[in-house]
This record gives C-alpha cells, sequence and structure tokens, in this order.
C-alpha cells in the first residue's frame, strides 16, 4: 500500500510499504479521509517530537477493513481514530490526567498514522462514527477534542466575552464552541475571507488586529482564546483579557521558541494563562457535537487532495486562506 511517510528532517515520502495485519486487541481502518494538522508541518521541520521514519496524520477516519477478536469492533464500522495512546500507569494519568502521559504513544507521531492507504488502530482507540456521520466529518474529531479541552479550561459561562487568535480550523472550531458555550465572540485574524467564515458560524464580531479589537471591546474580553500558535498572538493575548481574565493556549509554537509577557500586568489585573494540550476524554464529545450539528464541518474545509499530493502539501506552507486541507486516499 502508499503511505506518506516522514524519513527525517525534511524528508517526506511517498513509499510503498506493507498492508498492516490486526493483533488481537487491534483494527485495520482503509483511511478514507485524513486531515493535515500545523502540528504535521513543525514533524516536518523537526520542531516537535517525532519518531522518523513513520507515516504521518493523526486527525483520521475510515472503514474498519479487519478487526482482531479482542478489538471490540466488527468489519465494516466507521471510525474515527483518537491518536493517542495513553499508558494508564504513569502518575498523571492515575491522576486522570491523561493528556499529560509520560509514555504517551501518538498515532502519526511516533506509530504509524493515516496518511495512507490503511492505518493500524488499538481498538479502544478507534470511536465509532455516529450514525449518518461520514468520514470527511469525522476526521475533524480529533481537532475538535484538542479545542473542546481548551474550552473546558476557559470555563465560558453564557454571557460571558471571548476573543478567539487566529481563523485557522482551531480558530473557527473555537468560534462555534465558544458560541454554543452562550459567549458573545470575536475573532480576529488579518485574512478577510476566514473573518467572513467566523461570522456566518456564530462570531458577533471580527476584527483583524488587536488594536481593532480592542476598539470593538476596550475592556477585553473575559476569555482570550489563542489559537494561531504565533509569537505576536501568544505576546498580545493578555492585552486582549479583561482584568480576571483567562487566557487559554491552543495554538502550538516550535519547540524552544520564547515570547515576552510582563509579569507585572498580569499581577495586577489577575489574568491568568492557561495551557490546554490535546484531547483528554473529549474525542466522542467532540463526535456527538459535529453529529448534532452544533459544529460545522463542512464550511472549514478548502482542499481535498489525493494521497499522491499529501508529502507536497505537508512540506509546503499552506495557501493564503486555507483552514483545512483534507487527503482523501
Amino acid at each position: 500500500m502508499k503511505a506518506a511517510r516522514l524519513v527525517g528532517l525534511r524528508q517526506i515520502e511517498l513509499q510503498e510499504v506493507a498492508r498492516p495485519e490486526p493483533g488481537p486487541f487491534d483494527v485495520v481502518v482503509q483511511v478514507q479521509a485524513a486531515g493535515i494538522c500545523g502540528t504535521d508541518r513543525h514533524l516536518y521541520h523537526g520542531e516537535f517530537p517525532s519518531r522518523p521514519p513513520v507515516t504521518l496524520g493523526h486527525e483520521f477516519a475510515g472503514l474498519v477493513v479487519a478487526a482482531g477478536a479482542e478489538s471490540g469492533h466488527q468489519v465494516g464500522g466507521l471510525v474515527a481514530c483518537d491518536p493517542n495512546i495513553f499508558c494508564g500507569t504513569c502518575p498523571e494519568c492515575r491522576r486522570g490526567r491523561v493528556n499529560l502521559c509520560a509514555r504517551n504513544v501518538a498515532i502519526g507521531l511516533a506509530r504509524d498514522g493515516g496518511f495512507a492507504e490503511f492505518a493500524l488502530i488499538p481498538g479502544h482507540r478507534a470511536l465509532p462514527l455516529p450514525p449518518g456521520l461520514g468520514a470527511e466529518a469525522g476526521a475533524f474529531a480529533e481537532p475538535l477534542a484538542c479545542t473542546l479541552h481548551g474550552l473546558d479550561v476557559a470555563r465560558l459561562v453564557p454571557g460571558e466575552r471571548a476573543i478567539v487568535l487566529g481563523g485557522g480550523v482551531i480558530g473557527l472550531l473555537a468560534v462555534q464552541l465558544a458560541r454554543a458555550a452562550g459567549a458573545e465572540v470575536m475573532l480576529v485574524t488579518r485574512h478577510p475571507a476566514k473573518r467572513e467564515v467566523a461570522l456566518a458560524l456564530g462570531a458577533k464580531f471580527t476584527a483583524a488586529s488587536t488594536d481593532e479589537a480592542l476598539a470593538l471591546w476596550p475592556q477585553g474580553a473575559d476569555a482570550v482564546i489563542e489559537c494561531a500558535g504565533v509569537p505576536e498572538t501568544m505576546e498580545t493575548a493578555p492585552r486582549l483579557a479583561s482584568s480576571g481574565g483567562r487566557v487559554v493556549i491552543l495554538g502550538v509554537l516550535a519547540k524552544g521558541a520564547k515570547v515576552t509577557i510582563e509579569p507585572f500586568d498580569l499581577l495586577f489585573r489577575e489574568v491568568s494563562l492557561l495551557p490546554a494540550f490535546i484531547n483528554p476524554f473529549t474525542q466522542s464529545r467532540a463526535l456527538d457535537l459535529i453529529a448534532s450539528g452544533h459544529v460545522q464541518t463542512e464550511p472549514l474545509i478548502t482542499r481535498r487532495l489525493t494521497l499522491d499530493e499529501a508529502p507536497a502539501a505537508i512540506a509546503a506552507p499552506p495557501p493564503p486562506g486555507d483552514i483545512k486541507t483534507l487527503i482523501l486516499p
């Protein structure tokens, strides 16, 4: 079968590899849709830990074509991959903080993932899609699950204001979740087309810059959700928080990158900085939100590419206006 494999620093190739066979607790999925994530590009550039050679792709869904006797699945079911395989025994796992597992093995980072015709998944990491939900929508379960964890950390309540920084897929998912939580939402992004999408998905306001956002809301927002993952927005996010507000960090900067903050301002306005890492127990909720229509995914798909096109698409910067590119093996 064909697979898009990271073989070294800035080296990604389409290779022929053996089709996987399931063990007793595994399933083999025929991948029908897999999303390119910003993390895939970080992996390509060596900016995020991985274990090459490895098939990339951690946001995917497809059809179960082989199932081990103890996998809990049957052939023919549609599933989404929950890519993080937690050990269950380390101190973090025993405290219920599985997203901080010291021995987490992530599919598509440390073991082969979904940019392939077929993928091997432990049965307990293959989540059945709700009735009527297709694989393209199912491929959004992982990014939505990560965003959902960020909104859990933000603790929004109805009537609060939320500013979302970044108009990529995480930002536009955060807009929908914040709106569903009853917040008044503003998206800040330079890209005009993404601002239009945000308005269609429930944002009340959009702005092209921090100054524009503060002109609209001089007191700032109760929660600022940083989804862009660039130094500029990381540094300016606290400025957009109201006194006593929360800044949730969802965006991913390269390992080792540093930004400047002003502790005096954080202290005297009691602004909280709250990182939110991956998806602890949130992916089933994410699937239900998509299936119920509370979160829309179709407006977020900007490109559909073949598996042959995946290596070049991952190696290149995303084109202007790109929100989510799906690989359809």
